[in-house]
């Protein structure tokens, strides 16, 4: 059996310690200081130690309080946040997942009527973000990353290797009259993701080309938008296949140049480490993992 003192009495330690004010720690909880003052006291007599040391305007911790404090707030930040997850999501058939946005709308989208046919049961809430998240206060279950896959604290399962492959549309490529050789990029307009202008230079310097005789180039802020400016005909794009097969199947682009680049990263399914998932959360988890592979073979 438990031995444990009242959680309304760890409420009120917690507040009077962090506002070193019983006045204050009563505002917050909307209680008299004279309750503070009594379920403190009660505290301190179930655990046979003094929490505080009382003077006429003033309180502090004594040694024990503070050596205390610390594992109380870790307490009640744990059920703090497993309270708040589930009443957001009391269902445990919901799944909600943080997708990096290009993969989100040229790979997933596309096919996520596969999982739901899969797992009629399983509801699915997807976010677009490209921010890493903070699974120990968030309702986020699952996230797909881009990046190198070395994460403190996450679980992650590689899903695809990105190599990177010029992408134009067959209009822009008729109007400048093809890309017969490598050197024939420096007629269009070279499309960079911000903050990635090296791929370009990487590329280039793989085809022999040098970059200065490239005149004209424009930044996007992602991928998606990136590719989606290639498929207007503003110029050629870096991309991997994979997020590209609707754009490629119908022929809005295609890829003038047999060369590739290797990103050294990754699109990789991640979670928090050592978290126990939940049947809907392993049904979503194996089936992106086998569809990833089965796009590979």
């Amino acid at each position: 059996m438990r031995r444990l003192p009242p959680l309304n009495a760890l409420r009120v330690f917690d507040a009077a310690a962090r506002h070193g004010s019983f006045n204050r720690a009563s505002e917050e909880l909307c209680v008299t200081p004279s309750a503070v003052s009594h379920q403190l006291k009660s505290l301190e007599e179930f655990l046979g130690v003094e929490l505080f040391k009382r003077e006429k305007r003033s309180i502090s911790l004594t040694a024990a309080g503070e050596r205390y404090l610390p594992s109380v707030q870790m307490a009640l930040d744990e059920v703090e946040f497993a309270t708040r997850k589930l009443i957001t999501s009391p269902n445990s058939n919901v799944v909600n997942v943080s997708v990096a946005p290009a993969f989100l709308t040229r790979w997933l989208v596309p096919r996520i009527t596969r999982f739901q046919e899969k797992h009629p049961d399983v509801e699915l809430r997807l976010e677009s973000s490209i921010d890493y998240i903070d699974f120990e206060n968030s309702d986020t279950d699952l996230a797909v990353y881009y990046g190198k896959g070395h994460w403190s604290g996450i679980e992650s399962h590689l899903m695809r290797n990105i190599y990177l492959t010029p992408v134009v549309s067959p209009a822009l490529l008729a109007e400048k009259g093809g890309i017969r050789k490598a050197s024939d990029l420096s007629k269009f307009t070279l499309i960079n993701v911000t903050g990635r202008n090296h791929e370009w230079s990487k590329i280039l310097s793989k085809l022999g080309v040098s970059i200065s005789g490239i005149s004209h180039t424009i930044s996007f802020s992602s991928t998606s938008l990136a590719v989606s400016a290639a498929a207007e005909g503003i110029g050629v794009a870096l991309a991997d296949k994979a997020l590209l097969q609707r754009e490629l199947d119908t022929e809005r682009l295609v890829t003038p140049l047999d060369v590739s680049l290797d990103s050294h990263n990754a699109f990789y399914l991640v979670y928090k480490e050592n978290r126990s998932l939940t049947p809907a959360m392993e049904a979503f988890r194996d089936w992106i993992l086998d569809e990833m592979r089965e796009d590979e073979r």
